[in-house]
């Protein structure tokens, strides 16, 4: 089974790391954006950058064309089973495309800063996760399928 870690660069990364003992027992990748710092040190022997940030204003719908395209490559060559992530942006198209694509297991985690209100990630991908996970127990009211788990940090 090949697991992809698609996350944001950062707060989102570090908290899906915190899994690397299980995770690493499998054949993993990550897709993320560059981060100065962050994707040169990853503990996979592969990770995919994908450019530009869909959240980018000044690239409006052009950005999402290239991310859509960059993301589906990545997807064809390497044919996940298991799509595991924590938000933000880079989740949606990986998400939705292994899903419909690929057939690819969701696996999400509402990051831990969420403790009041739910992300907007979060929201679009909860119809279509075969599993959701919360770090905090109010925000199981937002989610119908999740399951509480704890703290990652």
């Amino acid at each position: 089974m090949k697991i992809c870690i698609a996350a944001s660069a950062g707060g989102h990364i570090a908290e899906l790391n915190q899994l690397l003992p299980v995770i690493s027992k499998y054949d993993f990748f990550y897709i993320t954006f560059f981060m100065k710092g962050m994707t040169d040190s990853l503990p996979a022997r592969t990770y995919h950058v994908i450019n530009p940030d869909v959240r980018n204003p000044k690239l409006g719908p052009i950005a999402f064309i290239i991310n859509f395209f960059q993301t589906l490559w990545i997807l064809l060559k390497e044919r996940p089973g298991v799509i595991l992530t924590s938000g933000a942006t880079v989740a949606f198209t990986v998400c939705y495309l292994a899903k419909f694509l690929l057939g690819s297991k969701i696996l999400f985690i509402e990051t831990g800063s969420r403790l009041v209100y739910p992300s907007l990630t979060g929201r679009l991908l909860h119809p279509i996760v075969d599993f959701f996970l919360v770090q905090w127990k109010p925000m199981l009211k937002f989610y119908p399928k999740a399951v509480y788990g704890g703290q990652l940090l």
